[in-house]
């Protein structure tokens, strides 16, 4: 409700006014500058990239999440709102983290905007219960998957993402090659005069998130292992479904709790002792504190696996991209499955 009011006061206070001085908002950090080009706006560091990889110079690229900012707490500026207004493609992922979308969109007057939800594009992964990693006294069951690309499709399970799909479908390079391709596909549809080099930088691109899957597939074939322990948020699902890899976290995906239980803690420590795991992993932009204890009580290292939601304003700054890193994620890798 909190963020519903947020937007309905800026649309009807902020907006009209706004939208005469929308060209200065295009100056933003988060712009992949072409005055001349298609205007794309994306929510989030992973679509900006796909998007500037596959547009190149026909276009402006502007990222709406600023870098550094915690993704599941934003909420779109009144500069973000006239953004949107005057894009020609707007790119969003949907569930949980999207629901301010709906109701944005639904007020805006740009009826030739074309509209990209990424979740509509790959097949979604139901995240089966969302209190597996907080109940310990059962069995971990982690590798059975439910399927399906309808959003319609009635759960009784209460899960942690809406209706129970994970969101975090990026995290698939599979997918990301996916979601690339559909997002040269509207760019031809829409300038229909550079589909040829539309199509060119998506092969390309396609092509380093190929070598990546390689890279990855690799890896987990030639380990010893092939469990992963994260001490802190699962937004992984896709990523160790692609490579058929067991799990053990301490929360699930987009979960609001910061804090483990004791006995959380405890299966944690006593399950990375038995299975001797030599690396305990943690996210960007966590205090890693939970990972850190249970370290602490192994002898395990800890590392960071980055989920690419966001990123630093220095890492973005320095050009940092998703390509690498999902590459230093498969270093981390490497070095947890050993």
């Amino acid at each position: 409700m909190k963020k519903l009011l947020s937007v309905i006061l800026t649309l009807n206070l902020i907006l009209i006014p706004l939208i005469t001085f929308s060209s200065c908002n295009t100056e933003s950090e988060s712009v992949n500058k072409n005055s001349d080009g298609i205007s794309i706006v994306t929510t989030i560091f992973p679509y900006y990239e796909f998007a500037r990889n596959i547009a190149g110079n026909k276009a402006d690229v502007k990222l709406l999440l600023s870098p550094g900012s915690e993704p599941h707490s934003y909420e779109p500026s009144p500069s973000d709102i006239v953004a949107i207004e005057n894009c020609d493609i707007f790119i969003y992922n949907g569930g949980e983290s999207d629901e301010w979308v709906d109701s944005v969109l639904s007020s805006l007057q740009n009826n030739d905007m074309k509209i990209m939800k990424m979740m509509d594009y790959v097949t979604l992964l139901n995240e089966q219960s969302g209190e597996h990693s907080h109940d310990h006294e059962h069995e971990h069951e982690h590798s059975e998957y439910e399927e399906s690309h309808s959003h319609e499709e009635e759960n009784d399970i209460e899960h942690s993402h809406g209706e129970g799909y994970d969101e975090h479908i990026w995290t698939s390079v599979r997918n990301a090659k996916e979601l690339s391709a559909e997002i040269a596909h509207t760019l031809s549809e829409l300038d229909a005069e550079n589909s040829d080099y539309y199509s060119e930088n998506e092969n390309n691109y396609s092509l380093q998130l190929e070598k990546l899957d390689e890279e990855f597939t690799g890896i987990v074939n030639s380990s010893a292992r092939n469990t992963v322990v994260f001490g802190d948020r699962f937004p992984f699902l896709y990523f160790v479904t692609d490579y058929e890899l067991e799990y053990e976290c301490a929360f699930p995906g987009c979960s609001s709790e910061t804090e483990p239980s004791i006995s959380t803690v405890t299966h944690m420590i006593d399950f990375v002792k038995k299975e001797e795991i030599p690396t305990v992993f943690y996210l960007e932009f966590s205090n890693g504190k939970t990972a850190q204890l249970i370290a602490e009580d192994t002898g395990a290292d800890t590392m960071l696996f980055s989920s690419c939601h966001n990123v630093t304003k220095e890492q973005f700054e320095s050009g940092v991209s998703y390509i690498s890193l999902m590459e230093q994620n498969a270093t981390a890798l490497k070095e947890a499955l050993s």
